[in-house]
């Protein structure tokens, strides 16, 4: 049986909201960005574009759940304060707090206006999960479904996700990081006792882990670059027993296969 949002939820006045459905931007995914820093959330309801679009008194925002298909995160509802020629002035409400972070919608819309009148949507948003705690990540795929992004692992990293932090601490490992603004690849590997885990925090930290290929493309200390283009997978994951020498063996060979050296790569050794 359909669980409806309105049957566990009921919001009156809805003449009064304008539902967000945060996509994609070309750059940054909503989900993350609602995940890593809630503050740069609240701006995604400040934007202005041309038109009005937020000419009511509140918004209903929803990130996209972009490991599901038509599925969206219920991110809070903001109060429209002011509206500037360049931007709004807005205020998370109490509204719907206990909601934040654990409702997920389905919802088929895919019309290219992210900002609509909530009337036309209220009734037919389904309960797809109200999840125990607030979204932290999505679960650990296994070693061999690793292909995440910047903003994804960063994610993943800033929140501790324990399922992946407990996986990737207890490997060694070959991993890829792909550029996909330039096509490049840099190939890396993680030994001695720290593990996956360890090595993909530095990333996270800096955008480049200390790698100078890298550490040309990461001149933003805001990691913007990294966050629009950097992708990383896991080649090979070896049990922590075993010894360095083979994981640079296979690093090496990785290096030879996927032509990362040079003009068509990211490695400088």
């Amino acid at each position: 049986m359909t669980l409806l949002m309105k049957d566990i939820w009921r919001l009156e006045a809805l003449s009064d909201y304008k539902v967000h459905f945060a996509r994609w931007n070309g750059e940054n995914q909503p989900l993350e960005v609602f995940m890593r820093n809630k503050r740069e959330w609240q701006e995604w309801q400040e934007y202005r574009p041309t038109r009005n679009e937020f000419n009511r008194p509140s918004i209903f925002a929803l990130a996209q759940f972009y490991h599901e298909p038509d599925a969206w995160l219920f991110a809070g509802i903001f109060h429209v304060l002011t509206r500037r020629d360049d931007r709004y002035e807005v205020a998370l409400s109490d509204e719907g707090r206990a909601f934040i972070g654990r409702l997920k919608l389905f919802s088929r819309y895919r019309g290219r206006t992210t900002r609509v009148n909530l009337e036309n949507f209220y009734d037919s948003f389904e309960v797809l999960e109200i999840l125990r705690e607030p979204y932290t990540g999505r679960g650990f795929p296994g070693y061999e479904d690793i292909n995440v992004s910047f903003e994804e692992l960063e994610t993943l990293v800033t929140q501790e996700r324990p399922d992946w932090k407990a996986a990737l601490e207890s490997v060694k490992g070959i991993y890829l990081i792909s550029d996909t603004r330039t096509g490049k690849r840099y190939i890396g590997s993680a030994y001695g006792e720290d593990g996956i885990w360890s090595r993909w925090c530095a990333y996270v930290a800096n955008g480049h882990g200390g790698n100078i290929g890298l550490r040309q493309l990461v001149t933003d200390p805001n990691l913007e670059y990294c966050r629009a283009n950097f992708r990383f997978a896991l080649l090979e994951h070896r049990p922590t027993r075993t010894p360095d020498e083979t994981i640079l063996m296979r690093e090496t060979f990785w290096k030879e296969i996927l032509l990362t050296r040079g003009d068509y790569g990211l490695n400088r050794n």
